[in-house]
């Protein structure tokens, strides 16, 4: 795939010139400031729904023409269509390095993801969970008795110290943990958690919803029992998302949703045989041209190569915790003080202005997009002292050095007017 290049340009904060790694859709939308002029949007907002890889929008549009029904057409567009749907489920098995007899199972997203598995599992046993975890990994556990909340340490060795002798001490079937914090952008040790789990005869749930985008995972060499991610978060469009894992407690369940697609025979007298395999839970018309944009998604990222990606994203990192280090009053979130791993993805509050104040000042007089508010983590935005939520700057192959400059640029004329008497008209 090739890669936007632009020309160099200064910055105040470091030097040299970092280009996007690759062509998104709506990289030169540009958008209404206060003033009533316009600039380029700068799309700081990927952990909540990445941009459209531009090859993948390019092959939904291809595929558009031949699009009909799934799995009981006769005609030939309903087979092709069938064969793509199912085609894809290999491709995203490939991507994720899982086993040959995983399920991959379509969803709506991580959510719809983790809610079916919590279905799934019925009275097998307790779940543990950390206290740091997105909603979509906390919710669905906390309506199940058996649910054990662990506290988080300050630091990462701590962390699966206390997981280890809480599982331990009171054996689970399942350890569900996020592998990148939405909030910081943190890094979990997957393989050393997944070691903790089955050394204590548990299975282990990965939410990569933040990882995957980022860097390559293995289903197999993590020793990762189910998998979840949304193909929003990489770089495909439409509503979808992925559940990759062992068979049995999924074959042993009752269909997630009942309805066509999922009956196998349904006799006049009410008997239904249900599916085996994914089929069993994808009941209904299924997302289609979302499963399929998820797995162009895998293969236009493994094209591109996470070597790439992950020098591309530790330069861009490196930029802006170094500009934000450098304004006052600009203060990191972090959850563990020994993390070492980080995706592109950087919490912080900013000192006498609210969440909601910074993010809008940086839309309405620059142009950038950023997310602000508790981030669907509201424990742990209590946790790291901000109740009222901090902002989120997010990034990704569509960024290039110039859009960090821009932000720290624009953040550092925040702060400098927070104090004047015109901050209340800077602000709108």
């Amino acid at each position: 795939m090739t890669a936007v290049l632009s020309s160099p340009v200064a910055s105040p904060f470091v030097p040299g010139y970092i280009p996007a790694l690759a062509d998104v859709v709506g990289a030169d939308e540009r958008v209404p400031l206060l003033d009533g002029s316009s600039v380029r949007y700068a799309n700081f907002d990927y952990a909540a729904s990445a941009p459209a890889l531009r090859s993948v929008a390019d092959r939904l549009l291809d595929a558009l023409p031949q699009y009909a029904s799934v799995h009981r057409g006769a005609g030939a567009l309903s087979q092709i269509t069938t064969h793509r749907y199912e085609q894809a489920r290999e491709r995203i098995r490939r991507f994720v390095r899982a086993r040959a007899d995983d399920h991959v199972v379509f969803t709506r997203n991580t959510t719809d993801s983790i809610n079916l598995l919590a279905h799934c599992l019925g009275k097998r046993g307790d779940v543990v969970v950390l206290d740091i975890e997105h909603h979509a990994n906390l919710l669905p556990w906390q309506c199940l008795s058996g649910t054990r909340l662990v506290t988080a340490c300050s630091t990462v060795e701590d962390t699966l110290a206390a997981l280890d002798a809480e599982l331990a001490s009171n054996p689970a079937a399942l350890l569900a943990i996020t592998a990148a914090s939405n909030v910081t952008g943190e890094v979990l040790p997957i393989s050393r958690l997944a070691s903790i789990a089955h050394r204590h005869g548990a299975r282990i749930l990965v939410d990569a919803a933040q990882l995957v985008a980022h860097q390559p995972i293995s289903v197999v060499s993590h020793g990762i029992d189910y998998l979840v991610f949304s193909g929003h978060k990489l770089y495909a469009p439409f509503g979808a998302g992925v559940l990759v894992g062992r068979g049995d407690w999924l074959d042993g369940a009752s269909p997630y949703l009942a309805g066509g697609g999922a009956s196998a025979e349904v006799a006049s007298g009410g008997t239904v045989q249900w599916h085996t395999g994914p089929a069993r839970h994808e009941a209904g018309s299924p997302n289609v041209l979302g499963a399929v944009s998820i797995a162009d998604a895998c293969e236009s990222l493994s094209v591109i190569g996470f070597e790439a990606i992950g020098y591309h994203e530790h330069t861009l990192r490196e930029r802006l915790d170094a500009g934000l280090a450098a304004i006052d009053g600009v203060r990191p979130l972090r959850i563990f003080s020994d993390s070492t791993g980080r995706v592109g993805i950087a919490g912080f509050a900013v000192d006498g202005l609210s969440a909601r104040t910074v993010a809008c000042y940086l839309s309405d007089h620059h142009g950038i997009g950023v997310r602000d508010g508790r981030f669907c983590a509201h424990p742990l935005l209590t946790r790291l002292g901000y109740p009222d939520g901090a902002v989120r700057a997010s990034f990704g192959l569509g960024t290039a050095a110039d859009d960090i400059d821009r932000l720290l640029n624009a953040l550092s004329e925040l702060v400098s007017r927070r104090d004047t008497a015109r901050v209340k008209e800077s602000l709108g």
